[in-house]
């Protein structure tokens, strides 16, 4: 376990590195501290899209025009890397992963979870979690095969040796690099920023940190639409394939 910055006097410069509050499910072992924001998470885009939802207006105000606006943001993502034909299928998959990320990495930087006394642990965005990120990382991956697999069936893995069987290894490597990539991007991104703040908090505990939290909530937009973004991008290439996409630029 390493530890940095545990202080008594200033608990909002407390973060500690690789120590967990843990439920004991049967045999599994489980984060507990992940599990208790991941739900928070889904409870707050819950009862958002409850409260948009329950007297729509055909002009749209507060938190519908809010939603609304989210709405056609992530819809904007998905036809941009799929396509006008493709995306609507794929609209609640990376709607979600773009929700869920973003509200994820700004309850870390607007949130004082550190408040919160577990016994073991702390309190943080599910995103600063390894865990989270790479079992987010893998559903993209899972839903790419899906998508190729549905669309081509066995065809699907014509694309491993395209254009040439020699680059087959290639191709199976990068199958792996990209839940690595995905998942290491994200969780790096949002502990760097916490670990930053928590220093600065540290040295100099009143303003000089806040320029640097506002850009953390601008980083932490941004994250959630790379990831989002190229989820897209895979699932689009699990789609078209190397072959159909060398037809089009012929």
């Amino acid at each position: 376990m390493l530890s940095f910055l545990s202080i008594p006097s200033l608990p909002l410069a407390s973060l500690e590195v690789g120590q967990h509050f843990y439920w004991q499910l049967g045999g599994l072992k489980v984060h507990g501290q992940v599990f208790i924001v991941s739900w928070i998470v889904i409870a707050i885009l819950v009862v958002a899209s409850l409260l948009a939802t329950r007297n729509i207006q055909r002009i749209p105000q507060g938190i519908q025009n809010f939603m609304e606006y989210a709405f056609e943001f992530v819809r904007d993502i998905a036809r941009n890397q799929l396509g006008e034909k493709e995306y609507r299928p794929w609209l609640p998959f990376i709607g979600t992963l773009f929700l869920f990320i973003f509200v994820s990495n700004w309850s870390g930087a607007l949130v004082p979870w550190k408040l919160l006394k577990l016994p073991e642990g702390e309190l943080a965005a599910p995103t600063n979690d390894i865990n989270t990120t790479v079992a987010l990382a893998l559903l993209v991956s899972l839903a790419y095969f899906y998508a190729g697999f549905r669309k081509k069936g066995l065809g699907y893995f014509a694309k491993y040796i395209q254009p040439t069987p020699v680059l087959l290894p290639i191709a199976i490597l990068e199958d792996f690099t990209k839940p690595l990539s995905l998942s290491f991007r994200l969780f790096g991104n949002i502990l760097a920023d916490e670990l930053v703040v928590a220093v600065l908090v540290l040295l100099v505990p009143l303003f000089v940190p806040l320029p640097v939290m506002l850009l953390g909530l601008f980083t932490s937009a941004i994250q959630a639409l790379v990831f989002s973004t190229l989820a897209g991008a895979y699932i689009h290439e699990a789609l078209e394939g190397h072959g159909e996409e060398h037809e089009e630029h012929a």
